[in-house]
């Protein structure tokens, strides 16, 4: 597979940093474009990779990852033109396939929705081809993004929900570990300590619904002891509606990148 990206940015460095350390490609297979030329001079010293100054340069690779702010998109393809059975990865946020095709023609496009756990190889992303893709180029795809977390690939008409879970969700976790760590603090511990432990207690607790396959709830039914102190500190989560307004945040993300979609 030869891959280009169109723009140079924190989510594009991390899958290049995942397929070279993963070995799925070699620095010799990957090229870059980007209208700034210090960032795309950074990135081929730092990972061997090329770097090119017109992005129709990237015009006969095998993928491009479309990887722009979303108001940059129309002008980042601008002129540029998916070889015959060429695919196209849009990390554009809240760019629905058909816009792309109407730029891009009847091409292979697939819209992607990684999270920033990408750049520590644990994201999570996923993908929604369109009716021009085949299986390989969708294995091709999955490849590319498993390099650097776990991928999934579901409908484009849940891609909302996706963005409000999975997209914005490391920021929900990120207010737990945050107010655990002052919990801790409250209680006496030292700010450090305070906060390794919440960082642990999160990533073991999400090793343990992931590797055993057990329902949260049944993991938590085995912490909660009759009469102990887990139960009470969980009867006042749910007093607080903890659980509610985390569903709510979901929904109230869904909304707005359902809007930000229509935008």
């Amino acid at each position: 597979m030869s891959l280009g990206f169109i723009g140079a940015g924190t989510m594009a460095e991390a899958l290049i940093r995942g397929l070279l350390h993963k070995g799925v490609l070699s620095p010799e297979d990957i090229a870059i474009y980007d209208v700034r030329l210090t960032r795309m001079e950074e990135l081929e010293r730092k990972y061997s990779i090329l770097a090119v100054k017109d992005k129709k340069a990237l015009e006969g690779k095998d993928t491009v990852v479309l990887a722009v702010k979303p108001p940059d998109w129309r002008e980042a393809l601008e002129g540029f033109h998916l070889k015959e059975k060429g695919l196209l990865i849009s990390l554009v946020a809240g760019l629905p396939l058909k816009r792309l095709s109407g730029q891009l023609g009847e091409k292979a496009i697939i819209r992607a929705m990684p999270n920033t756990p990408v750049l520590v190889g644990e994201g999570m992303t996923v993908l929604s081809p369109n009716p021009w893709v085949t299986e390989e180029q969708l294995q091709r795809a999955l490849q590319l993004f498993q390099s650097v977390g776990r991928a999934l690939v579901l409908p484009e008409n849940v891609m909302n929900g996706v963005t409000a879970l999975s997209g914005s969700g490391p920021a929900y976790i990120y207010l737990v570990i945050e107010a655990l760590a002052d919990g801790g603090v409250r209680q006496g511990l030292p700010r450090e300590a305070a906060l390794e432990l919440a960082v642990q207690t999160v990533l073991g607790a999400a090793r343990m619904v992931r590797d055993t396959g057990e329902h949260p709830a049944v993991l938590k039914d085995r912490v909660a002891s009759p009469g102990g102190t887990t139960i009470e500190a969980l009867a006042l989560l749910e007093e607080k509606g903890v659980r509610g307004a985390f569903i709510r945040a979901v929904e109230a993300a869904a909304h707005r990148a359902e809007k930000l979609g229509e935008e």
